[in-house]
């Protein structure tokens, strides 16, 4: 049976407590880091992982990695989309920061913020942001609307894939839907 891996853990809030910046697992300073970019904060925290957030540490050491760093298009806190949705003011004020930081800091960056990430046209928004880091980015696939897939929402022994789309400003708006030809 193999040795219990011991994790550091850390995550930056706000004040208030609403908005978490990041979220940061180690399970060897020394090795490979990988940023992850999904869609909000949920429960997890300093002290606690969710769901999610354990199926992301599985993932980033089935990859190689020894740390990760979450991130979030929007900063939030909760687990609800719809209250996301409803939130006056739900990015965060420094989180753009924040992203750009965890991206400095990691060797690979996954994005895997699934459907909602359209909301508020954030993903675009990020992907912008993104483009200096284009060469880093990766995915776990996409979903049917073109987003990258969330980690929850694949299998386990997924394998990160580059991101397949050039960050220009064509590829920045929705995902374009081929036309069939109407002629008879």
């Amino acid at each position: 049976m193999g040795q219990a891996v011991t994790i550091q853990r850390s995550a930056k809030f706000d004040e208030t407590g609403q908005y978490r910046y990041w979220l940061k697992r180690e399970w060897n300073a020394k090795g490979r880091a990988i940023a992850l970019i999904m869609l909000n904060p949920s429960r997890a925290d300093h002290r606690q992982d969710d769901p999610t957030l354990r199926r992301c540490i599985s993932l980033a050491q089935q990859w190689q990695f020894s740390r990760l760093t979450v991130v979030n298009l929007f900063a939030y806190c909760t687990a609800s989309p719809q209250t996301l949705k409803a939130a006056p003011s739900p990015v965060g004020q420094v989180n753009d920061q924040h992203i750009l930081q965890a991206c400095e800091q990691a060797d690979q960056i996954a994005l895997a913020w699934g459907n909602w990430g359209t909301l508020h046209q954030r993903d675009q928004a990020v992907l912008k942001l993104l483009e200096p880091f284009r060469d880093r980015l990766y995915c776990l696939g996409q979903n049917r609307t073109g987003q990258p897939r969330h980690p929850l929402y694949v299998p386990r022994h997924t394998q990160l894939q580059p991101w397949p789309h050039l960050l220009t400003d064509d590829s920045l708006s929705e995902p374009t839907t081929v036309k069939r030809s109407m002629a008879r």
